[in-house]
């Protein structure tokens, strides 16, 4: 390749990341997997759930996985399903963890007689990859002392236009937006921009409510922030101008879920 072929494959490659994404290496792989069920004979919801509480949780952690967290759809599009949440340092380690995993002789017998059982386990499954925001670059686990119940979490993704246009959202959110979360009461777990997965270009992010009545009180606070509708002001970071659509979920954690 001619020096001149170089530079111009390196433009354009720069062309589709935002500018010094490549050199945060701190932050964290959040792999999100989605089990599809369907109601009947087959117990998929009881089943699955049971080895991914016995076994898959488990052999993750031995990996050196984690924190885990899995839930159950509670308000939410393609109910039912299950999903569960894992963090990684880097790539390089999910892979290492996914070759661990493969000689796990405890979780090879458990999966081998998991999908050895008569029926199926689930429908479909779904994955996607995101790595952690500058200001959020790891998975927060909630504090759970004192609590008698479990919390109500939210999952909401934002697509947008143009890698460009995403960036400017993510930057929105470092920069001011998930402070204002805290100040409100909407509780982060993880922010992510998906590095695989649907509709790209997309960013998602989870938070934490102490219930349905709670979740109602604190987006209302939330929108009427005084500093929240000065920043939703400021030219160029609409939703119109950065974020095409918006979708978002209800579950609830499974027992066994590091996050509560």
């Amino acid at each position: 390749m001619t020096r001149r072929n170089l530079i111009a494959t390196s433009a354009l490659a720069a062309s589709f990341a935002p500018s010094g994404a490549a050199a945060k290496a701190a932050r964290s792989i959040i792999e999100i997997r989605v089990a599809k069920l369907r109601n009947g004979s087959d117990n998929q919801a009881q089943r699955l759930g049971e080895f991914i509480g016995k076994a898959a949780v488990p052999a993750l952690k031995r990996a050196g996985a984690g924190p885990v967290g899995a839930f159950s759809s509670l308000i939410a599009e393609d109910s039912p399903f299950l999903l569960v949440v894992t963090s990684y340092p880097t790539l390089s380690a999910m892979e290492s963890a996914a070759q661990k995993m493969a000689s796990d002789k405890e979780y090879t017998e458990a999966a081998r007689k998991f999908y050895s059982a008569p029926g199926l386990p689930f429908q479909r499954m779904e994955c996607s990859l995101l790595r952690g925001f500058d200001s959020m670059p790891n998975i927060e686990v909630p504090p759970t002392e004192g609590r008698k119940t479990s919390r109500v979490f939210e999952i909401r993704t934002y697509e947008s236009n143009t890698s460009l246009t995403l960036y400017r959202k993510m930057r929105m959110f470092d920069d001011g937006e998930i402070a204002i979360f805290r100040r409100t009461g909407l509780l982060p777990v993880f922010f992510g921009e998906t590095i695989v997965g649907r509709n790209m270009p997309n960013l998602t992010y989870m938070v934490a409510f102490d219930d349905l009545a709670a979740r109602e009180n604190n987006w209302r606070t939330f929108a009427n922030d005084p500093e929240w509708l000065k920043l939703r002001a400021t030219p160029g970071l609409s939703d119109a101008e950065i974020v095409s659509n918006i979708s978002n979920c209800l579950v609830r954690p499974m027992p066994f879920s590091d996050i509560r």
